[in-house]
């Protein structure tokens, strides 16, 4: 019965994501309603190009509830024109050239010892690790984030969707 309900709420996830191996990971964020602040992002950061090419990419994908958890003020001063260039450190921070699978970045931590470390496009690393059983991503400034839904496959890489935005360091 577990089983059956995981694989429900897995099936509902995938739909409302607009699975498709045929979307880019744009695309595929795109057809999420729980992405809508990462699109908007994404957009005034011009980065809808670079997501859209060949890749492939590893984007760890914040939530929208995980933007409304910044401190207040932080996502509209990000979103300021004058700002462009702050906007897209953040977002290049979720974004690791190559694609990286559940299965690559669990191999990976227990190769390492229990943690992983991981490099960035924006040209940070980030530390990966097992905590309780879930991937758990730490950023620059120790903030800590959990994968939620991992592997959702696009054409050109694999998102895992988080629960905080990881922020590099300035």
């Amino acid at each position: 019965m577990k089983i059956q309900k995981l694989l429900l709420v897995a099936i509902t996830l995938v739909t409302s994501l607009g699975f498709s191996q045929n979307k880019d990971v744009v695309d595929v964020a795109i057809g999420s309603e729980d992405h809508t602040t990462l699109v908007a992002a994404v957009k005034a950061a011009d980065l809808v190009e670079t997501l859209k090419s060949d890749g492939p990419f590893t984007v760890f994908a914040p939530t929208n509830t995980a933007f409304t958890n910044l401190p207040d003020g932080t996502v509209d001063y990000l979103l300021k024109a004058e700002n462009k260039s702050k906007l897209q450190m953040v977002l290049t921070y979720h974004v690791v050239a190559g694609k990286l699978t559940a299965k690559d970045v669990i191999a990976a931590v227990e190769k390492g010892g229990g943690t992983a470390e991981v490099k960035t496009v924006q040209g940070a690393s980030l530390s990966i690790m097992l905590k309780d059983g879930k991937v758990v991503v730490k950023d620059a400034n120790g903030g800590l984030s959990t994968v939620t839904v991992s592997d959702l496959e696009a054409s050109n890489g694999v998102i895992h969707i988080v629960d905080s935005v990881l922020l590099p360091t300035w």
